[in-house]
């Protein structure tokens, strides 16, 4: 009969593994969304791929995203208020320190955690900008585009994105807060488009003026964008609207008229281009489909001329390149178009191949070998991003990667041609029942703030434990609640009484019934066969959610498997009772449940690293303690002379898991 442990049965996984989270913006101190909304469910997965295919074989990079007008005008802002003194470098370089700071508090474990905008890696950046850049345009995908931008007449200055503020135009958008072409929700649009603007540097409306740029033809990547979404669709850990969200895009451009225009829609109708009516409900917009971007401007040229009220729906449009923020990567000069640096958003979906190029020259090794990371059939790239952003890693940098390919582009890349990324993707981490936003009216808690309530791993076990791949999910902490009352639970400590209480139990018992009985050394014996049996099953299911990023999954089988140690020892030796060196039955519910905190103490290592560390280290072994090539094992195989090994004494009152001061 097969072993369930057998090459058969387990999922296949990647011989190199790159992990990338979203850069946050230099501008801002880390909020409890960007760890726990993103940063600890890419560390989870890179300590658990360290831990299975080794950790010379996973690189996990990320980094400040320095440039960009929200940058440009949080400096200004500050030092005209005074919170801040010096140049915009040193500007990025103090957020970056500080993020820096959080992220090793958390116990996020990058190999790199760097910034595009100084020291080596920008220098190597600016490189890696500038062969993307010509590449795309001697493949041709690039457009050079006349575009509008804002102009403050009364400073006399071109306003950058974030120096314009008014009303997204998107129906239905929540967001607060809407600049010259994106709101604070990620949603892009024209900036014709964007509903009373108001220049930030004067309080007038600017007026529009024509400035030239870079594009790169996302339309000519529709076939490819399409095979893309199907791929992904088939995937067995497919996030539905991941799939939905890119399919939106990929409809053919539309024009939605409000019902209440039908006489109105009725006699424009024959001068509009070609075009085909679909059928809506009733009392829904009149929708018209255009071949391509070029009609169906033209009749929203004339619909606007008519005073028709309408819409554009979503679908692929030219995606920026470049622009005129002067605090940017400087692109490379082309076709007369020249001080232009690149918009902060495509060089940031590139900037994690700088990082790797940054971080092997760091260790000794060719820059140039980044390609051995993202260009090889052998390695995968992992991106875990928030659902604002999957338009831009979804369709823009899966265009941008395989327009790099050559004039012709595929969805299955070739040996040596860039591998598109598998994207994860987590829905909005609520601050209570609210999105909270640092731009918005609801203010996150800071990062910082949640660890003078909790302990990194209380926190991170909680985090994982949402489900936000499934559903958006509130945040509850009972401390940032101040109509909580002292007889309430706190909703964040479920996951982490885990650990303090439970989890904490097995392990000290163990540890002090080695200590009193067989002086810290292991007794002589097998584990018992329905033990290792129930191991592999526990073992086979965590592997599977783990590789299916399905964390809250990982979460509720060490739920089960931690409160199943202490019923098993508790069904073996009564509480109280004399413990007892010769007693056969003590010496083999010793051996089985060191086996299963082993066990439970390697599964649990990518979600709470601090105490997890700390057992390995007091039951004093060797790395290969969280190898996946010895996850089978049992305890007894790591120590084959037992004579020769003592485990280190527990001091009383000393916990693996220590519950935050706070809490008591």
């Amino acid at each position: 009969m097969q072993r369930p442990n057998s090459p058969e049965n387990r999922p296949p996984v990647p011989k190199r593994v790159v992990i990338t989270g979203g850069m946050p913006y230099g501008n801002k101190d880390l909020h409890f969304g960007h760890i726990g909304g993103m940063f600890v469910q890419a560390d989870a997965f890179a300590r658990f791929m360290r831990d299975r295919i080794g950790k010379e074989n996973v690189l996990f990079v990320s980094g400040t995203d320095c440039y960009g007008s929200p940058i440009v005008e949080s400096h200004r802002q500050q030092l005209e208020s005074g919170q801040f003194q010096g140049s915009i470098e040193e500007f990025v370089k103090h957020y970056h320190t500080r993020q820096s700071e959080v992220l090793n508090a958390f116990g996020i474990s990058m190999n790199l955690f760097s910034a595009s905008g100084f020291g080596r890696s920008s220098e190597i950046h600016r490189e890696m900008c500038g062969n993307f850049f010509k590449t795309l345009h001697n493949n041709g995908h690039l457009l050079k585009l006349s575009s509008s931008q804002f102009f403050d007449k009364k400073v006399g200055a071109m306003l950058n994105g974030r120096q314009v503020l008014g009303r997204c135009p998107i129906p239905g958008c929540a967001s607060e807060k809407a600049y010259a072409d994106e709101c604070s929700l990620g949603h892009p649009y024209e900036p014709k488009d964007l509903i009373e603007p108001k220049s930030v540097l004067s309080g007038e409306t600017p007026e529009l003026t024509s400035v030239e740029n870079w594009y790169i033809d996302l339309c000519k990547f529709h076939k490819e964008l399409s095979q893309y979404a199907t791929t992904v669709s088939t995937r067995p850990w497919a996030r539905p609207y991941v799939v939905s969200g890119m399919r939106e895009f990929l409809e053919l451009p539309a024009i939605y008229v409000k019902a209440d225009n039908e006489t109105l829609l009725a006699e424009a109708t024959p001068l509009l281009p070609t075009h085909e009516r679909k059928e809506q409900a009733k009392n829904q917009p009149i929708k018209l489909v255009f071949e391509n971007l070029q009609i169906r401007s033209k009749a929203s040229e004339e619909l606007s001329r008519r005073s028709i009220r309408f819409r554009e729906g979503k679908t692929l449009v030219p995606f920026r390149l470049t622009g005129n923020v002067e605090w940017g990567v400087p692109s490379p000069e082309l076709q007369g178009l020249k001080n232009a640096t690149f918009w902060v958003w495509p060089e940031s979906l590139w900037a994690p191949l700088s990082f790797t190029a940054t971080w092997l020259e760091q260790n000794g090794q060719a820059a140039t070998d980044w390609k051995r990371w993202w260009c090889s059939s052998e390695s995968q790239v992992f991106q875990f991003i928030g659902e604002d952003n999957l338009y831009f890693y979804s369709l823009a940098e899966m265009s941008l990667l395989m327009g790099m390919q050559g004039k012709e582009a595929s969805a299955t890349p070739a040996e040596g041609q860039l591998q598109l990324p598998e994207l994860v993707v987590n829905n909005h981490i609520l601050f209570f029942d609210k999105k909270a936003s640092s731009s918005g009216n609801i203010k996150p808690p800071m990062a910082r703030e949640l660890l003078e309530h909790y302990t990194p791993d209380q926190i991170r076990a909680h985090f994982l434990a949402l489900g936000l791949g499934m559903k958006s999910v509130g945040f509850k902490p009972k401390p940032f609640n101040p109509q909580a009352s002292d007889k309430e639970g706190d909703p964040v400590l479920k996951e982490g009484n885990l650990l303090c209480n439970a989890f904490n139990k097995a392990a000290r018992t163990c540890f002090y019934t080695l200590q009193k009985c067989y002086d810290c050394v292991l007794p002589t014996g097998n584990v018992s066969p329905e033990i290792m049996l129930e191991a592999e099953k526990v073992i086979l299911d965590f592997e599977r959610a783990m590789l299916k990023h399905t964390f809250h999954e990982c979460m509720a089988i060490l739920d089960n498997y931690t409160r199943s140690i202490n019923k098993y020892w508790t069904s073996k030796v009564k509480p109280g009772a004399d413990l007892d060196a010769n007693d056969e039955t003590l010496k083999q519910a010793l051996l089985d449940t060191l086996h299963m905190v082993r066990l439970a103490t390697v599964l649990f290592h990518p979600i709470a690293p601090f105490g997890t560390e700390m057992i390995r280290e007091y039951m004093n072994m060797g790395e290969d303690f969280w190898s996946w090539e010895r996850i089978f094992d049992p305890i007894t195989a790591f120590i084959p002379d037992s004579s020769n090994h003592k485990f280190k004494v527990l001091e009383p009152r000393i916990d693996f898991f220590p519950k935050h001061a706070s809490q008591f």
